[in-house]
């Protein structure tokens, strides 16, 4: 098999891992905002869910258990999001920078006062974690030329966790656009009032919207600690909580667009590590003089080498660069962000 048909291969194999936990997270978003709930604690729900998988699983041996607590934790910090933005009628944003707070805080302590490892949570064992899942056919398959590597290396040999983030693509699909449930959620965002008129709990409906995303990011967590990685670390999230969102706004809360940011930024996630070797041309001088001037190098002629601690910026830099509009405006759901107060039949004024 050619070399290059390998190196793509590889891409969108690490694609494909890489955005699994966005596409998790973005599907709790996009629920979570069709209803009218900003979701900023994205994030946090999905660090407490990767500690509470990895400590769970450490102690008991099982993936499947951490699984299960990495679930009912982000359950649990969406309940509290969810109590101050929709019984309470707080700030959603505020109360999503809280819940970030809260989970970056209290993973750090309770996993010191757990395993007193700094934070962390001790290596988990191959038995511990979720394994790859050889797909029928797949070793046979991987003689074919060209097509048989693509079903062998590609679409077979991930974990069970990542088939189901496509699957979960699918599902939410279904349910916004195919289910009477979808459609009172997706009305509930856009007109609540209207909701209520009709006899259907405005509260109530947010509350499982809000919970269907705290399943998801707890999900999301169990992948990042027990299939990904083999493990808890500090802010391992690293900020996926927030692409994820900056994936579904540029997906305009819509999950199929949603699905293709997130494997966007999966993809430049992918390759990021691959641009150490890029090398840029300073044969026009002065404007890349400048440059590099500021960034601390020394401009001579000749190729000159991105500078290494650039390169894991750049996936940020595509990720604001996108929302900076340049693929066109998206258009929230018009009561996003925005409490509704039933004793007075309309929206409150504030969010």
């Amino acid at each position: 098999m050619p070399e290059t048909w390998v190196d793509i291969l590889r891409v969108l194999d690490g694609t494909l891992r890489l955005a699994t936990p966005l596409v998790l997270c973005a599907a709790a978003g996009l629920i979570s905002e069709r209803s009218g709930i900003i979701d900023i604690g994205l994030e946090g729900k999905l660090l407490a869910g990767a500690f509470a998988a990895a400590a769970a699983t450490s102690l008991t041996g099982s993936p499947w258990i951490g699984l299960a607590a990495a679930v009912g934790v982000a359950v649990l910090f969406a309940l509290v999001h969810g109590f101050a933005c929709i019984t309470q009628h707080g700030e959603q944003i505020i109360s999503g920078v809280a819940v970030n707070i809260l989970a970056a805080g209290l993973t750090v302590v309770v996993g010191i006062a757990l395993f007193r490892q700094g934070g962390q949570t001790p290596l988990l064992g191959p038995a511990q974690r979720f394994g790859p899942v050889r797909l029928p056919g797949a070793e046979a398959a991987a003689e074919t030329p060209v097509v048989g590597p693509l079903y062998a290396e590609l679409i077979s040999g991930h974990n069970v966790l990542v088939y189901l983030a496509l699957v979960v693509v699918l599902a939410v699909w279904w349910l916004l656009y195919r289910t009477i449930f979808g459609l009172r959620l997706r009305a509930v965002g856009e007109a609540p009032e209207a909701v209520d008129t009709a006899g259907v709990s405005v509260p109530w409906l947010r509350y499982r919207a809000v919970l269907l995303a705290g399943v998801l990011c707890g999900i999301a967590g169990a992948y990042l600690s027990t299939a990904h990685g083999a493990g808890f670390v500090r802010e391992m999230s690293a900020g996926k909580g927030f692409i994820a969102l900056a994936a579904m706004v540029f997906g305009k809360w819509r999950p199929g667009p949603a699905l293709l940011a997130c494997l966007l930024f999966g993809f430049l996630d992918t390759i990021t590590p691959r641009l150490e070797a890029v090398r840029l041309s300073c044969s026009d001088g002065q404007a890349m003089e400048l440059l590099f001037t500021a960034l601390g190098s020394a401009c001579d002629r000749g190729p000159l080498k991105l500078p290494t601690a650039l390169i894991p910026v750049l996936p940020y830099v595509f990720t604001v660069v996108l929302l900076a509009g340049f693929f066109g405006r998206a258009v929230p759901p018009s009561a996003l962000g925005r409490p509704y107060v039933k004793k007075h039949g309309t929206l409150s004024g504030r969010g």
